[in-house]
């Protein structure tokens, strides 16, 4: 990408924040109440890059869902700790690509956990697959108008002469 005087580059402060410093087992044991306790952040978010097309534009939303899973996740630790590593640890050691169907048990203790301590509720299948309609406080971007271009030639009149043409006409089903 070429990099002009004119573009605004953010600073190296409003791009620091905590990470989510967390192994994938973890996020994947996680993902299912996390993605529903972040889901309006989550969703401001993508409505930003999708509207803009400019990830500078949308820093504060990606720190919002950042914070958000941040959380998400201290409340886990706080009251579902060892369920969660249960699972966690399920996830990662009873099979390679880290299998939901192997942990089922481990699974359902996690979420009555989260359910009566966080009131989160496991989303069904297909949940985040949905449309939804997502409602907003940020302005709607400018609508960028349609270029219209004046016709390059202009058709002959109507009165000009036309001569037959010279082999006959492509048409000549319809003579």
């Amino acid at each position: 990408m070429v990099v002009t005087k004119d573009t605004y580059l953010p600073t190296d402060e409003e791009l620091t924040i905590p990470e989510v410093n967390l192994s994938g087992p973890a996020l994947r044991a996680g993902a299912f109440h996390l993605g529903k306790h972040c889901e309006s952040e989550n969703n401001e978010f993508m409505l930003c890059r999708q509207e803009l097309n400019d990830p500078r534009a949308c820093l504060n939303e990606g720190k919002a869902v950042t914070n958000c899973a941040l959380d998400f996740f201290r409340k886990i630790k706080k009251t579902c700790a060892q369920e969660f590593t249960q699972y966690a640890n399920c996830l990662d050691k009873s099979s390679g690509d880290l299998n939901f169907s192997h942990c089922r048990k481990t699974q359902g203790v996690y979420d009555k956990c989260v359910l009566e301590n966080l009131q989160i509720e496991r989303p069904e299948y297909g949940y985040f697959t949905r449309a939804k309609v997502h409602a907003t406080d940020r302005p709607a971007p400018p609508k960028k108008e349609k270029t219209i271009y004046p016709d390059a030639t202009p058709g002959l009149p109507d009165d000009y002469p036309r001569q037959a043409a010279k082999y006959g006409s492509r048409f000549h089903w319809l003579d």
